[in-house]
């Protein structure tokens, strides 16, 4: 094949042969990489691909067609009368218009749901979207509001483990409530792997449809030695260990029996799998990768795989229970943050990806990714390009499957919040996909079914009456920001980020319909960047701090502190690298005080502190997510200076 042909041939399978760098250089993907990668998608990738529309749903029993409210709607032909029942039971007939390229046109629906047409002895169902997003100002009624952001492990309460968990985030939002906030948000709870507790970071999670056991509470206390970094190899022991206490209680007490037993069913199938797949992973300690089991139950619906539940019965409920009672946990802390006076309350957040290593790629095969990895080209920031270890959906996969996973994902991540952050939001649109073991720069661009995918999130939005925020920081697709603009999608602005050359802007610039927050978890605290912690970081980590960058961190200080000024968030000659705490206090009114809807405070600079969760680029090296709070939760913001610094930080959203 030509590379000309090898080209077409991946344009048309939605891998783009080009990549465009942050200086607009276009790059040609190398021909051995695009046939790796086409190879990973294998051949089911070419029958759910039409290349004049994108990508789209394959007929069959589990057929998704998106549409918009009172638009035509557009689907593979079908054949005989059609009839439309609405999700509110409304049942009419259609009268659809047939296409000579074999398409019908439906008319215009104007409630949105997942409505269902059926023709002949066939159905379809019909995602019908809203124009826009659940906003903030309908969460809100009108009003600008405010919320911090949390490490949710990181949160204290007595007795706890050594860990945070929903118990201490109830705590915390009632806390907040009563500050005046209006929303928290929190790192991803996704589900991680109970018999490897030395995997914990929130961004490489096993499954993004089920929630991390360890953050469900037992009802048993659990002393724990005091301690600044958090050991997650003993806190799981002892969090699994009482909740095993637990399930035996439970298992002699009624009315919870017959809690857990509907959860259970509730939750179905996804749920039995992970339990499986959670009993598999504890019964196999030295095979960390569902790929080293047995080949029988590499396959979650082998016989091999049922005979094991079977005789396993007890341990899969066990992990089952697990799940029941996070999720008890989560549904408490929103119904907490509402009954203080939350106007959004809990604002979950989902990874881009999850470990190929995990329940989700085990359970649901057909609709993931193989044999390839997520990260990014490279940028300014990482001149090799990024490999995060991680996989997520096929685009192909998906849409044969009606999105079922990707609707399971975003179900759970609202099913008890009052919005969601979607981490590398971008990741709607394309993903960059490398051959594994390739190098991070051996990579192409994989396209989504970017429209499908965000009609189903305005979709949800309005359904759990939730906002959604998308992390739309670093190098997008054309046009992609807008896009998010217009469906109702918060992007994200920083303030690190929010600069014109040397300059950083007035708060009163920016954009209103995004979300404004001082920092993120990959990026230093306020305290951090302005005593120059984040310096000494990369000083240990063994790269290269020049008296040049010291100067240049100097000279932005200074530029800071003047738009402070400006903003009346400050007064007076800019203080000294060692007055983080003032800096603070300025860059939290300096933020509130911006047009944005939303404006989000971390704990961490509500409290002034200098260290920051994450290091990215780093294992080992830096405490990553393992950095508990220094108070408890329930009375963390009722500290003086904390006190102080939330009522300012309020006051400018007036």
């Amino acid at each position: 094949m030509s590379d000309a042909a090898l080209h077409a041939h991946a344009a048309a399978l939605g891998v783009s042969p080009t990549w465009t760098d942050i200086h607009g250089a276009t790059h040609v993907v190398e021909p051995d990489v695009l046939r790796a990668v086409l190879d990973a998608l294998g051949p089911a990738a070419s029958t759910t691909l039409s290349t004049t529309t994108g990508l789209s749903a394959t007929t069959g029993p589990a057929v998704l067609v998106t549409g918009e409210c009172n638009e035509i709607v557009t689907l593979p032909g079908i054949a005989g009368p059609c009839q439309l029942h609405l999700e509110d039971g409304t049942v009419t007939d259609c009268r659809a218009e047939h296409h000579a390229d074999g398409r019908i046109a439906v008319p215009p629906i104007a409630t949105h749901g997942y409505h269902t047409l059926h023709h002949g002895a066939g159905k379809t169902t019909l995602a019908i979207a809203p124009r826009r997003c659940w906003s903030v100002m309908d969460a809100t009624r009108g009003r600008r509001a405010w919320g911090l952001s949390a490490q949710l492990y990181g949160l204290y309460r007595a007795d706890d483990g050594g860990a945070g968990d929903f118990t201490a985030l109830s705590q915390l939002v009632h806390n907040a409530g009563a500050h005046g906030a209006a929303a928290v948000a929190i790192i991803p709870v996704h589900a991680q792997f109970s018999g490897d507790p030395g995997h914990f970071s929130p961004y490489a999670p096993s499954s993004r449809v089920m929630l991390n056991a360890l953050f469900g509470d037992p009802g048993i206390n659990v002393a724990a030695e005091p301690g600044d970094l958090i050991d997650w190899p003993t806190v799981s022991l002892r969090r699994l260990a009482a909740s095993r206490t637990a399930f035996h209680a439970m298992l002699v007490n009624e009315a919870e029996r017959a809690a857990f037993h509907a959860f259970r069913a509730d939750r179905g199938e996804m749920l039995e799998r992970h339990a499986r797949f959670e009993a598999l992973h504890e019964a196999n300690p030295g095979a960390y990768d569902w790929h080293d089991w047995p080949v029988a139950l590499r396959n979650p619906t082998s016989p091999d795989m049922e005979r094991f539940a079977a005789l396993h019965t007890d341990d899969v409920a066990f992990h089952a229970f697990l799940q029941f009672l996070a999720d008890r946990g989560l549904a408490q802390a929103q119904h907490t943050a509402r009954a203080a006076g939350m106007s959004i309350g809990l604002i979950t957040d989902l990874a881009v990806g999850v470990a190929p290593q995990g329940s989700d790629v085990w359970g649901r095969p057909e609709q993931m990714l193989h044999g390839l990895t997520i990260g990014a080209p490279p940028d300014l920031l990482n001149p090799r390009g990024q490999d995060w270890g991680l996989t997520s959906f096929s685009p192909h996969g998906l849409t044969a499957a009606g999105y079922g996973s990707f609707l399971d994902m975003l179900r759970t991540a609202l099913r008890h919040a009052g919005g969601v952050r979607i981490d590398h939001v971008m990741g709607l649109a394309r993903l960059w996909v490398m051959p594994r073991g390739a190098r991070p720069g051996q990579g192409a661009y994989l396209r989504f079914p970017v429209d499908d995918l965000l009609r189903l999130v305005r979709l949800e939005s309005w359904r759990h009456r939730a906002i959604v925020l998308g992390e739309d920081l670093g190098t997008l697709p054309d046009g992609f920001r807008q896009r998010l603009v217009d469906d109702g999608l918060c992007g994200l602005r920083v303030l690190w980020f929010e600069r014109d050359g040397e300059r950083f802007l007035p708060p009163t610039t920016w954009d209103r319909r995004a979300a404004a927050v001082t920092s993120t978890h990959d990026l230093p605290t306020v305290a951090g960047w302005w005593s120059g912690q984040d310096l000494l970081w990369r000083e240990r980590l063994g790269h290269d701090v020049s008296p040049q960058d010291q100067s240049d961190r100097a000279r932005d200080r200074q530029a800071l502190w003047s738009a402070f000024c400006a903003s009346d968030a400050a007064a007076g000659p800019t203080p000294p690298a060692e007055a983080a705490a003032q800096a603070t206090d300025a860059a939290c009114a300096h933020v509130g005080a911006t047009a944005c809807d939303l404006a989000l405070l971390p704990l961490e600079d509500a409290l002034a502190l200098v260290e920051q969760p994450n290091v990215p680029g780093t294992i080992d090296e830096h405490p990553n997510w393992r950095r508990r709070l220094p108070a408890p939760s329930d009375a963390l913001l009722d500290q003086p200076a904390v006190a102080k610094r939330l009522a300012a930080f309020a006051k400018t959203r007036r």
